[in-house]
């Protein structure tokens, strides 16, 4: 046995079902060691794809996802995705090829130092050094890349290690007990809340890592305490929910703003500060924090807590919970609030206006998915409307980027997606930007058969950069390009192509989309004036509730 077949025999005792990537040259005793494994290797069109389905891979299920390149080239195009996972908190491990040990003294073709390279955009990496160590580099890089926060590692393994001959096992896997917050935490935690007139509950991606949405929705219920969620926090409470008052993040004024405004407590509940930065809805630091989390909260001058329960998620909901008194206290949920922003979405149900209006499209899109079905949101313009306007029932029904905010992501995570839940309805939702940075996956979603369909918001530019450019400076400046006909692109693959002409076809569209048997590609002209109005009207926004 050498070096490679025993790392893919750590590989299975992982429990890796799939590793996306590229082939080359510095990876053929890995790949060779696959074709004998049960687990099945993704041949990508690009490192960055793999990289991506591998980061959403490990983001829905919470088992690493697992890509692999080669050297060079290879590894510089892995790292987008790599650093993707590692600010979104989602579990995966790079595997890079390398030239052997006996060229690293010396310059040598397409020799770059990966481990200083990944250093700054993973947890924890190494290099294969020793054939024997692999099992100990294995089960360390998994342990790392799951454990809270997760995230990526990268594993270097030089040509010529991969070869050498090797006798080993891989380790067996040793048993965690939740960690449990302190009855101390939980009781001022209980205190805090009692005496605030009108908590906001702020719930983040930990909470869906830690699977807390059912007792958060029954916290929020008995204590009637309205809950916002972040980008990354979406579906943990229904969207329909009475105390739900959807997405807060947005780098604007918004509605949600105003219930942050009144608030006396802010409750945060897997909360990350890179989710939103808190200088953004707290800049004096003077609002009081209960922060409930698996992990202490970060340092940040405008988040720092009154009290820190730390610990398992739902259990530490359940024991504050027990303790907190409201009774007398009046109704936190601002009524009006809600009725406000729910007017707002509801009213371009009907809209008619072509180009098709982004939340009008974001409306049909929510229409024709189910509460179980996945839309995974490029990065642009029309991930704020997403963020803004796609409201879930369940978590993880709504991928957004936004640790690292990566356009070209939602076409391979739409892939992951559709091999992690083949009976659920996936969406990709990408501008045509971040349409022509990852199509080519579109060829490897063909030749895998997993059908979804991508929207694509067209509007002939980087959308998001026009409107900051408006914004700042009341024009933009080389954010224009050309687009292919999507269409005979989409149809030159072996895929259905849709062009939506008027905002009626939209629906019925989707629809049929949804039902092909291949892979489907929608474009839609999106009118974006809406972003500078969308501006205008947060600037005009008075809370007078």
């Amino acid at each position: 046995m050498d070096t490679a077949e025993l790392l893919v025999k750590c590989l299975e005792n992982e429990g890796v079902e799939y590793i996306f990537g590229v082939p080359g040259e510095e990876n053929l005793q890995v790949l060779q060691a696959l074709k004998k494994s049960s687990i099945q290797f993704v041949t990508t069109r690009h490192e960055q794809g793999a990289a991506f389905m591998a980061d959403v891979y490990g983001r829905l299920t919470g088992k690493a996802g697992v890509c692999l390149s080669t050297l060079g080239p290879g590894a510089t195009n892995l790292m987008t995705g790599v650093a993707d996972a590692n600010l979104d908190r989602a579990p995966l491990v790079a595997i890079t090829g390398q030239v052997g040990t006996d060229r690293m003294h010396i310059e040598s073709h397409q020799y770059l130092d990966l481990v200083a390279m990944f250093a700054p955009v993973t947890k924890w990496n190494a290099q294969i050094v020793r054939p024997s160590i692999t099992p100990e580099i294995v089960r360390k890089a998994f342990k790392i890349a799951q454990s809270e926060k997760p995230g990526a590692v990268h594993i270097d393994l030089p040509e010529n290690i991969a070869a050498m001959e090797v006798s080993g096992t891989p380790l067996r896997h040793s048993s965690q007990d939740r960690s449990y917050a302190s009855l101390q935490s939980i009781q001022q935690a209980a205190v805090a809340i009692s005496q605030a007139t009108n908590p906001l509950i702020l719930v983040g991606n930990g909470a869906i890592r830690a699977r807390a949405s059912d007792a958060l929705t029954q916290f929020a219920t008995s204590l009637n305490i309205p809950v916002a969620n972040t980008f990354m926090g979406k579906g943990m409470i229904p969207y329909e929910h009475p105390l739900a008052l959807w997405t807060f993040g947005l780098q604007q004024r918004d509605y949600i703003t105003c219930g942050l405004e009144r608030a006396d407590l802010l409750i945060a509940v897997g909360y990350d500060l890179i989710e939103f930065s808190p200088k953004k809805w707290n800049p004096t630091g003077d609002l009081p924090i209960v922060h409930i989390n698996a992990t202490p909260a970060e340092i940040d001058s405008s988040y720092i807590p009154r009290v820190e329960v730390v610990g398992d998620i739902p259990d530490a909901l359940m024991e504050i919970l027990k303790r907190v008194d409201r009774q007398g206290r009046p109704e936190p949920i601002n009524v009006k609030l809600r009725e406000e922003i729910r007017a707002d979405y509801y009213r371009y149900a009907e809209d008619k206006g072509f180009p098709v209006k982004p939340q009008k499209l974001i409306y049909d899109l929510r229409h024709v998915m189910g509460p179980e079905d996945i839309v995974i949101s490029d990065v642009g313009a029309h991930k704020m409307w997403i963020a803004r306007n796609y409201h879930c029932d369940r978590p993880n029904t709504c991928l957004i980027s936004n640790g690292f905010a990566s356009m070209g992501i939602a076409i391979p995570g739409a892939i992951a997606a559709k091999l992690v839940y083949p009976n659920r309805r996936v969406i990709a939702a990408t501008g045509d930007g971040g349409f022509m940075m990852n199509c080519q996956e579109l060829e490897t979603a063909r030749r895998l058969g997993t059908a979804f369909v991508t929207v694509i918001f067209n509007d002939g530019g980087y959308g998001l950069i026009e409107w900051k450019q408006h914004s700042y400076y009341g024009e933009s400046a080389f954010v224009h390009f050309n687009n292919p006909d999507f269409v005979k692109l989409a149809e030159s693959m072996g895929l259905k192509g849709y062009r939506v002409n008027a905002a009626e076809d939209l629906l019925p569209t989707l629809k049929e989309a949804l039902e092909q048997d291949v892979p489907a590609v929608i474009d839609c002209p999106v009118d974006y004036r809406e972003n500078l109005l969308f501006s205008k009207q947060t600037q005009d926004l008075t809370c007078l509730i």
